[in-house]
């Protein structure tokens, strides 16, 4: 039985203070995560790729794996949301309902008379029930008795998907930020994440915990995503442009968190366009105040277009500087020191690839960050760090380590 979140309230019972976000190493308070389900169960080596992931995944494992993950935080004092429980909560209201069961039927691809089939199917079953659908995705044999004769139906293989299962729901970082106190629903690029955003978008708009969240960054139409945009400082973000995030993506976030007064400065920062690189924080993540741990390959060649507002409703883009100077100016403080990957160019490449950049946070100083990366974590202890380790054996089969897997909803302020 899925618990019903009640809206935060302080200890006298008035409504707590919103949750906001305003760094990456603010100590972490709520944070949303995933628990990896039946999703996972639908890759198989022949769909694996098209799903976004580098192997089959032992669901079993990889759960234990995330249980271990989020029980960790929680012993750190950290409230930890489960996305598929609000999901459910939210499709309590008939409002979500529609709209969950809108995204999950194309009727491009199944036909007038298969997708009101579908559709009626949906519409009947509980929000567990279809919490699980909307998630898992159903095949042609999964759906409703037919009715009448189908082309559709005949002409598809029973275990083709009628409905995409969304493996990747397990980064949860990608489909939405919290910006201050406001919270962005960003625009995924690849077609296999395309229902994740509607999700997570009624989530917000439909659980009650959130009902006064204002929103940030009004524009989806060109692709931005989470795993690009880092907090580096109050009112200083820097936003990945790759592939996942196109220039036309990063600058509709920037005008909107400018125009908003959510940030003084955003830093566009071009990074390689392939899959060991598909976000910013796949090459450098904050691990405290002033410091970042970066692949050292991009290092030296990391460069930044620094975007502010024109005091008119308009934007100035500078031309583009070093990343690590530009950051260091936007955040007021003399250099940001770097902690490498790895120990050597093998070994870096090895551990960034197996996610050694991609930390999450859970105060300044203090970073979760996966066993396997033994180079790394020795450095950033050597830094003064203290990293705590998880294992990630199934959970890095998507590429995404502990930042990817995590989307900060309240941190404290930094002082």
């Amino acid at each position: 039985m899925t618990a019903h979140i009640a809206q935060t309230a302080s200890t006298d019972g008035e409504p707590a203070a919103a949750p906001r976000v305003d760094s990456e190493v603010g100590p972490l308070r709520t944070v949303l995560l995933h628990r990896p389900g039946a999703e996972l169960k639908r890759l198989t080596p022949r769909n694996n790729d098209q799903l976004l992931f580098d192997g089959v995944p032992w669901v079993d494992r990889a759960q234990e794996e995330h249980d271990a993950f989020a029980e960790l935080l929680r012993g750190r004092g950290v409230e930890v949301l489960l996305l598929a429980d609000l999901l459910v909560d939210a499709l309590h209201d008939d409002r979500a309902r529609i709209a969950g069961i809108h995204s999950a039927v194309n009727e491009r691809r199944l036909g007038i008379d298969l997708a009101d089939a579908l559709r009626s199917h949906l519409a009947s079953i509980g929000p567990d029930q279809l919490a699980t659908a909307l998630m898992t995705g159903m095949t042609f044999e999964e759906l409703p008795a037919a009715e009448g004769a189908s082309l559709v139906r005949k002409m598809h293989h029973p275990i083709d998907f009628a409905v995409d299962p969304l493996p990747n729901l397990l980064f949860t970082r990608d489909s939405s930020v919290w910006v201050g106190d406001r919270v962005a629903i960003t625009s995924l690029a690849l077609p296999a994440r395309d229902r994740e955003t509607a999700l997570t978008d009624l989530i917000y708009a439909y659980h009650p915990r959130f009902r006064r969240t204002g929103r940030a960054y009004g524009a989806h139409s060109a692709p931005v995503e989470g795993g690009d945009v880092l907090l580096l400082a109050p009112g200083v973000l820097a936003i990945g442009v790759g592939e996942r995030t196109t220039p036309a993506g990063a600058e509709s976030f920037a005008r909107s968190a400018l125009a908003d007064g959510l940030a003084h400065t955003v830093l566009a920062v071009p990074i390689t366009q392939e899959r060991a690189t598909m976000h910013l924080d796949t090459v450098c993540t904050m691990v405290d105040r002033d410091a970042v741990v970066m692949y050292p390959a991009v290092r030296d060649n990391l460069f930044a277009y620094p975007v502010r507002s024109d005091g008119a409703g308009g934007v100035v883009v500078d031309d583009r500087r070093p990343f690590l100077e530009a950051a260091a100016e936007a955040m007021g403080i003399e250099k940001l020191r770097v902690i490498d990957t790895g120990l050597d160019p093998v070994t870096a490449e090895r551990e960034q690839w197996d996610d050694g950049n991609n930390t999450l946070a859970v105060g300044p100083g203090l970073v979760v960050a996966y066993e396997r990366n033994v180079e790394t974590n020795a450095r950033l202890e050597d830094a003064g760090v203290e990293v705590i380790r998880i294992s990630g054996s199934e959970l890095g089969s998507g590429r995404g380590g502990p930042r990817c897997m995590s989307c900060p909803i309240d941190r404290a302020p930094l002082v």
